[in-house]
């Protein structure tokens, strides 16, 4: 009896410490550092820093504002592709981080009607993250991206570029007619407004028109359409509503400027003119357009090094061939590079979409006869202006005087007695000189005008035959991990190629 309830107490014990040892094992599961539950504050935050810096920034090369003598750095501007990740960036980062990211701030707040600009919110900028992607490869997983998770959809379909656009034209004009503004917005969590709904709904038609410009190429009459629905809206059209992204100058990595990052560790860190690790320097087509055009902008935004110290005088700046062969020119040190005091600040803004901008694509607008309460030649005239002004944003030596930009104003004034290629021409290239350093909107704009009319470099062993590049590259690992879609995507879309022709840009 007596070896029974010994039995039966040693039974009870033991299960008393196993329910107490899973108890602690339970605790130890859950990490004190994370949240199981979506904050979509935060999260939103992060979707922002993500989608910005996410970017294929040899372009730089490809719409010929810097260049290098290294075959393998210089492949935006020599198109050489051996090796390396470059055309597959943004989709590769896209996918995991910014729209993995909106659509869980998506998710978290479309069941609270309280959160209604909030939400709205978040829908314009997931349009503007997937825009940037369509934009560079076509195609691309959309209405099944980032299912993964949430429905276990890890092989997505890619759909064509035309129901894309459409459907991201009506998200986005959905969301900016579901404003409230007795709601609560995202505050300081919104890097870009505050969360000011006036400056989103600028924003939004902004994108709007944008969109709809793009379309100029494939369905003119859609395009028109949406560019009138845009501009019956409201506008970005003055300095205060620049959609921008600030910077810290030291910190976490995420909190840098990523294109002055990308730039200086890449190249500039040394700042002496000569310790370039990948060759890079300003293209000699850049240059060269600055200095003909005396525009004022060129010491802001370049420097060549006397004596290991940067110097804006503009009669010594000189921009580097495209065609130097695979060795350092002896001349390394005269040409000129990215100005340390303006560019290449950690603490340099990010411009996402500007007046400048803007009233570019209006003054197109003026031009086809699609808007008519300001002249062509009025609206071209505030872009450039806007956009000499907004380099103040970078600092003391950014500020160009107001008598400088009146004087290049006027001596490049949009000549509208031309034809009507003629004045794009002109607005356009005014456009590469003014968007710049945000050469992927620069890129994306050249492919559907053709301007500014730049020449191709057809360097030995190029894969594009001398051409300049159409879109950018699936990543390999789509043909390997997601085959059948992939081969969809390209037999509907055509090869995988730098000079595939997507719906946007089709002739």
């Amino acid at each position: 009896m007596k070896k029974q309830l010994y039995r039966v107490a040693y039974c009870l014990v033991a299960l008393c410490l196993l329910q107490s040892c899973d108890k602690g094992l339970e605790e130890l599961n859950i990490n004190p550092d994370a949240s199981s539950t979506v904050s979509p504050d935060f999260v939103f935050t992060k979707a922002q820093y993500d989608a910005v810096g996410n970017m294929i920034t040899g372009l730089q090369g490809t719409m010929q504002y810097t260049t290098s003598y290294n075959d393998v750095a210089s492949w935006g501007s020599k198109y050489i592709f051996n090796q390396g990740t470059a055309p597959y960036t943004v989709f590769s980062n896209a996918y995991p981080n910014e729209i993995n990211e909106i659509g869980e701030v998506i998710r978290a707040l479309e069941k609270d009607a309280n959160q209604v600009n909030k939400l709205a919110i978040a829908k314009i900028w997931r349009v503007y993250c997937f825009s940037k992607i369509t934009d560079l490869y076509g195609d691309i997983p959309y209405t099944q991206a980032g299912l993964g998770y949430t429905q276990s959809v890890f092989k997505p379909t890619y759909d064509p570029q035309k129901d894309i656009y459409a459907d991201m034209l009506s998200q986005l004009e959905k969301a900016l007619a579901s404003f409230d503004t007795a709601k609560p917005t995202f505050g300081a969590a919104d890097l870009i407004y505050g969360g000011d709904i006036t400056k989103w709904k600028k924003f939004g038609y902004s994108l709007m028109l944008r969109m709809g410009m793009r379309m100029t190429k494939p369905d003119v009459a859609l395009a028109e359409t949406w560019v009138k629905k845009a501009i019956a809206g409201t506008l970005i059209q003055d300095d205060a509503d620049i959609a921008k992204i600030t910077y810290l100058a030291s910190g976490q990595v995420i909190n840098q400027n990523p294109l002055a990052y990308w730039m200086l560790n890449s190249d500039y860190l040394k700042a002496d003119g000569v310790s370039n690790p990948e060759g890079g320097k300003f293209y000699d087509t850049f240059i060269n357009y600055l200095k003909k055009t005396n525009d004022p902008r060129l010491p802001v935004l370049s420097v060549v090094y006397v004596n290991g110290k940067p110097s804006t005088d503009v009669s010594i700046q000189k921009g580097m061939s495209a065609n130097i062969p695979n060795t350092k020119p002896a001349d390394f040190v005269t040409y000129s590079e990215p100005n340390p005091n303006t560019i290449l600040k950690l603490n340099a803004p990010m411009l996402v979409l500007t007046n400048a901008e803007v009233n570019f694509y209006l003054a197109e607008a003026a031009i086809r006869g699609w808007y008519s309460t300001k002249t062509a030649a009025v609206l071209y005239d505030q872009g450039l202006k806007a956009s000499m002004r907004q380099w103040a944003l970078y600092g003391n030596d950014g500020v160009i005087s107001q008598a400088n930009i009146d004087t290049y104003a006027t001596a490049n004034a949009l000549i509208t007695s031309n034809s009507t290629a003629k004045q794009l021409e002109q607005l356009y290239t005014q456009f590469w000189v003014s968007i710049f350093p945000n050469s992927q909107e620069v890129f994306l704009n050249w492919r559907r005008t053709g301007y500014p009319a730049l020449t191709p470099n057809n360097y030995t062993g190029n894969i594009t035959g001398g051409k300049i590049f159409r879109r950018m590259l699936y990543p390999a690992t789509e043909e390997n991990l997601n085959k059948e879609n992939y081969i969809g995507a390209v037999a509907r879309q055509g090869e995988n190629t730098f000079l595939t022709r997507m719906w946007l840009d089709k002739e």
